[in-house]
């Protein structure tokens, strides 16, 4: 059986917009790939710059970079970031737009961010497009 998993519109380097399945989110990380990259492949340890929206699963967006107007770059695969971001971004070519679904535990856990709107035991969707590693 394949997870549903909500539908991403827009291409890469536009903000995209997520519809959500009325099925209930995959318990365990999916990466799916939108738009594969040609570049070069992510390393753990590489400081990546990606454009990204996070959604709660069926619900809100809590951040996004293109609303900033902004990428972001930060160390990946290195502890610094969500593990869903560390185990998902790590081994993508460069130039790929990513749908991933990540469930709590390689979220924020039992404890959420409750300022950003992330409950406790949220499945957090990101589209994330990947600009660039070194």
């Amino acid at each position: 059986m394949t997870d549903a998993l909500p539908v991403a519109t827009g291409a890469f380097g536009d903000k995209p917009t997520l519809t959500f399945p009325a099925e209930p989110a995959p318990a365990e990380l999916v990466v799916h790939v939108l738009e594969r990259g040609t570049g070069d492949l992510v390393e753990a340890g590489q400081d990546i710059e990606v454009n990204y929206l996070g959604q709660v699963w069926g619900g809100a967006i809590f951040d996004s970079s293109y609303d900033r107007g902004e990428s972001i770059s930060f160390p990946i695969g290195v502890g610094m970031v969500i593990a869903g971001w560390d185990d998902g971004l790590v081994g993508q070519p460069i130039g790929s737009r990513l749908l991933l679904s990540i469930p709590s535990h390689l979220g924020y856990g039992d404890r959420g961010v409750p300022a950003a709107g992330i409950r406790g035991g949220d499945t957090l969707v990101f589209v994330v497009d990947v600009l660039g590693a070194s």
